[in-house]
């Protein structure tokens, strides 16, 4: 058995050496183009003044959650700037909005997919168990042997992380659709595309913006995670406040990252509530 494993586990590593050595061009582009992103998501978030920012979301909040959530919200961000963790704390959000971005852009469709084609459904179920299984950090170390350490690491096993429940919740949205809206549809000779456009789309908003915040969430967690292979912002700081045993950073970047989950966490379960 240990045999089996051994081999087993030699296969696996000659595969990831076999992968960076003939095919490293590829890793290469995809880390300038996951690293870019970052960084424009970062440089359009620190071009304005920290309290441009915090107004901004102090006014979002209040569209969709009321003035007392506005006014805790732009407070609650101003926080993260006086306690000199302003740069961290947008390296991270802008992590996670990269992160769930390209998650989105992959698992809406084919959660829509997956949704329309219940073969392609039951392909996905257990890759998607699998990936949710796992211990999330599992998926730094390949991502680590083909695109090194920083961002680009970081950025990609975010995605994995994020995109099960937007693949899920979207085909569970789809496959709600009312029966007898269906059987209207068809009655009434509408095509294909007016079919999901018109009658599934709208039933399955409600799945889909929930899936939407689980993914928002499943990327906080991992971005924090993340830090260890230097992608930057709150996670990082944690780290590096752990090996110089500096509690009072740890604490204050704690406190960061509480901010900005909660604040976009609750955003986006009141915009999946107004849909």
């Amino acid at each position: 058995m240990e045999e089996l494993v051994s081999a087993f586990d030699a296969q696996v590593d000659n595969a990831l050496f076999w992968l960076a050595d003939h095919a490293s061009f590829v890793f290469d582009f995809c880390r300038l183009v996951l690293e870019g992103l970052y960084a424009g998501v970062l440089g359009l978030l620190m071009l304005p003044p920290f309290y441009v920012i915090a107004a901004l979301a102090g006014l979002l909040a209040w569209r969709v959650l009321g003035l007392v959530p506005g006014v805790v919200t732009a407070a609650a961000l101003a926080l993260c700037a006086a306690m000199m963790l302003w740069p961290e704390t947008m390296s991270t959000l802008a992590l996670v909005i990269a992160a769930t971005v390209i998650a989105l852009a992959t698992g809406l469709p084919l959660g829509v997919l997956a949704g329309l084609l219940p073969r392609l459904e039951k392909l996905l179920t257990p890759a998607l168990d699998l990936v949710q299984t796992l211990p999330p950090y599992i998926y730094l170390l390949p991502s680590i042997a083909l695109l090194g350490y920083g961002p680009a690491t970081a950025l990609i096993a975010t995605v994995i992380v994020a995109m099960p429940p937007a693949i899920r919740l979207t085909a569970l949205g789809i496959r709600q659709t009312p029966r007898e809206f269906i059987e209207l549809g068809h009655a009434t000779g509408v095509t294909p595309l007016q079919m999901f456009l018109k009658i599934r789309l709208p039933f399955a908003v409600p799945s889909i913006m929930a899936g939407v915040n689980q993914s928002l969430m499943m990327a906080f967690g991992m971005v924090v995670i993340a830090g260890i292979v230097g992608s930057g912002g709150l996670g990082e700081t944690i780290y590096g406040a752990i090996r110089t045993l500096d509690i009072a950073t740890s604490i204050n970047a704690s406190i960061a990252i509480v901010v900005l989950t909660m604040v976009l966490d609750r955003v986006t379960q009141a915009a999946a509530r107004t849909k």
